[in-house]
């Protein structure tokens, strides 16, 4: 009953659009969405935190079917678009995707945010946006479907957001085959084990179960420098592609999606294989699914058929946004040209790519989007900066993200911002700096760089009781994310990114609306000296209680690897067809980083009130625990941040030999920290980067925490 309410009160609206439609005499869709499916429309319950009177939101979830023209220029360099045609020579995607809205259109602000799923998933309406009027638009651009990532027939506000495009194929229909590697870490025990990239399993599976078509090594380790350590071989009889356990041991229930080893799996050992997989997905359609169907619910008013846009009527400007691999996803969207709409003009009057230094390795055969920071990961190559730039280190001319946007007059304002775990662990800093860290990269007028210092990915828990011991938050360390990474040393680095992003979003919409610039770039420079080699002695890092004393080591760093994936790779756009499944490593790129205090928090950046009245050390490292997950133990924990807190009193951190001075040398009491808490709010106030009820906000929090109380 309550399917058939939903779909009912979706018939209802769609009905009811659509005679407002046909009244208006609506134009047939502009891009290349031809139909959208409305599957499902619910009520939006009330924005926590929303002021009175806030629009009242419905919640609209459906499916957008596309075709794209393989000889039109801006998706000709979709590779393989050519080989996956259907009989009239275009090629068809069908992307799901999910609207808040206004229900009162009078009542929306004109302004469109234009989300990027990350790995499916929808980020919530921040309460601001719903609270001003503003529609927000996710739609689907992965189409790696396998397993957890199928399309489903119908659309979900619940649901993720995955895009169904075709594979490759030879002439007349021929298999398209290849080599892919996959991976299994900090794994034990006889049971077999998938292969993940994240946490969606690869998305190609072998041709043939034949092990002996197959090669499957373990290692002992992998160094920052791409050493290997202790690889062996493991006989084509010593495993198996199936599914096993105690009930069905090896050599199991054959399985393409599952290995089996007949000796069971070593948590101190990885194990890599690489095999011949068939059916390429042309991923790449992606960039051009998320194009057409931004640019048809923020221009068209209904598809060809007459079925009305939801939101037609409702956008003036659009701002493309995504988060950290979604924001990747952005920076490789504009470099390929995909912010000019196939008939011309631009799609998106701002773009946003947060905590996303890199550009997503996907317009290639056998792409991975799904991977996070291993040693053979793409993604890296070519130009990260935005203006053209040389690359002597890897020997390519100069280029530029910004380049065909340049060439095009589509290229929208841009807005990034970071924290220090992506410079420790993002490979970050060569945006800034190029591979070979001589000189300040310059930025366009139209690009804003805003670095939060000594900050986790995406910023952490924010408060004050959360640096204290035994206070707020556990103090068990935080989980490295990846595949079955592991955990860190540290608790989690409680650094917020949230009152610097609602300052910088009220930027952003009276930038792209009303033409008021941001605050000017604040981030580390070489030219105010705060920026140098990735180790302990150039930065200036204190020896930390609770850390072994030479960290950061030079080899600590997640650096930019050089890699050789044949010559059928275009390293400049990440597109192509790699010939190796395990590439060569030429080199390895010198890596940069932000230096530090005599308590180790970052220089440079926008001012933040917890980093001006700091508890402690906040890092945008930490280190992997010796655990139950071995395999990375000592190393850089991926890309999640640290803490270490303050000693209370000055004999206390005479105990451990700490040189940070301790809380009441700082504040001398409650009352102290408190006024140091109001000077930070103040100073970022008067900046641009807090706002006026963020700051009152802070100041009560530290007048209510436990802060030498």
């Amino acid at each position: 009953m309550r399917h058939a309410h939903r779909r009912a009160a979706a018939t209802r609206s769609i009905g009811l659009l659509a005679a407002v439609a046909m009244a208006l005499g609506v134009a047939t869709a502009q891009a290349r969405v031809t139909r959208i499916v409305i599957d499902e429309i619910l009520p939006m319950p009330a924005a926590a935190g929303a002021p009175g009177g806030s629009p009242i939101y419905e919640q609209v979830a459906g499916r957008a079917f596309g075709e794209l023209d393989p000889k039109r220029p801006g998706n000709a360099l979709i590779q393989d678009i050519d080989m996956a045609k259907d009989a009239d020579g275009l090629v068809r995607y069908v992307a799901s995707f999910v609207i808040y809205k206004p229900l009162n259109t009078a009542q929306a602000s004109g302004l469109l945010w234009h989300d990027v799923p990350n790995r499916g998933r929808v980020f919530p309406m921040a309460a601001p946006e719903r609270a001003a009027g503003d529609v927000l638009l996710a739609s689907a651009w992965q189409g790696d479907n396998a397993g957890a990532t199928s399309v489903r027939a119908t659309a979900s506000v619940a649901g993720l957001q995955w895009l169904k495009l075709p594979v490759a194929r030879g002439p007349n229909g021929a298999t398209v085959s290849g080599e892919v590697m996959g991976r299994i870490v900090n794994r034990s025990g006889l049971d077999s084990q998938p292969l993940l990239v994240q946490t969606n399993p690869v998305p190609y599976l072998p041709a043939s179960l034949d092990t002996r078509k197959a090669r499957l090594v373990t290692r002992d380790g992998e160094t920052q420098s791409g050493e290997v350590l202790n690889e062996r071989v493991v006989p084509s009889d010593a495993w198996a592609w199936a599914r096993c356990d105690a009930k069905t041991p090896f050599p199991g229930t054959p399985d393409p999606t599952q290995i089996c080893l007949k000796a069971g799996f070593d948590p101190k050992r990885l194990v890599q294989v690489v095999y011949t997989a068939a059916d390429p997905y042309v991923l790449g359609v992606g960039f051009a699914a998320w194009r057409d169907v931004g640019l048809f619910f923020k221009t068209a008013q209904a598809d060809d058929a007459g079925t009305p846009n939801p939101v037609a009527g409702m956008v003036k400007h659009s701002i493309a946004r995504g988060v950290s691999q979604s924001g990747n996803f952005l920076r490789g969207w504009l470099h390929l040209g995909f912010n000019e709409a196939e008939g011309g003009g631009r799609v998106h009057d701002g773009l946003w790519p947060i905590i996303a230094g890199r550009r997503i390795a996907l317009n290639f055969r056998w792409a991975q989007p799904d991977g996070v920071l291993e040693l053979y990961q793409a993604g890296s190559e070519g130009p990260q900066w935005w203006l053209p730039h040389p690359d002597p280190v890897r020997g390519l001319p100069a280029a530029g993200i910004l380049d065909r946007c340049l060439a095009s007059k589509t290229c929208p304002k841009i807005i990034e911002h970071f924290g220090s775990a992506e410079v420790w662990a993002l490979k970050l800093t060569p945006e800034w700096v190029g591979t070979d860290g001589q000189v300040d990269l310059p930025l366009p007028d139209f690009v804003r760089r805003y670095y939060i210092a000594s900050s986790n990915h995406g910023g952490g828990a924010g408060g004050f009781d959360t640096s204290l011991p035994g206070v707020g938050l556990p103090r068990s360390g935080a989980m490295c994310p990846g595949n079955n990474f592991g955990v860190g040393v540290l608790p989690a680095n409680p650094v917020p990114h949230t009152e610097t992003v609602n300052a910088l979003r009220l930027h952003f919409r009276r930038w792209v609306s009303d033409g008021a610039p941001p605050p000017p770039s604040r981030y580390p420079t070489l030219a105010q000296g705060q920026l140098a080699v990735a180790s302990k002695a150039a930065l200036g890092y204190p020896a930390l209680p609770g850390l072994r004393p030479t960290l950061p080591e030079p080899d600590f760093i997640m650096p930019v690897h050089d890699h050789d994936w044949g010559e059928r790779f275009n390293a400049l756009d990440v597109s192509g067809v790699p010939t190796k499944a395990v590439p060569g490593i030429k080199r390895v790129v010198r890596m940069l980083a932000p230096k530090v205090d005599a308590d180790g928090n970052e220089l440079g950046g926008v001012p933040v009130v917890l980093l001006d009245a700091p508890l402690g050390t906040y890092l945008g490292w930490n280190v992997t625990a010796d655990g139950d997950k071995p395999f990375h133990a000592g190393q850089i924990c991926n890309y999640v941040g640290g803490m270490v807190p303050f000693a209370r009193t000055e004999a206390q951190r005479k105990t451990t030999a700490d040189t940070r001075r301790s809380l009441e040398e700082r504040y001398r009491d409650h009352a102290g920290y408190v006024e140091a808490v109001r000077r930070g709010a103040a100073r970022a106030m008067k900046e641009g980067f807090l706002l006026e009820a963020d700051a009152q906000r802070l100041i009560e929090a530290a007048e209510a925490s436990k802060v030498l109380q």
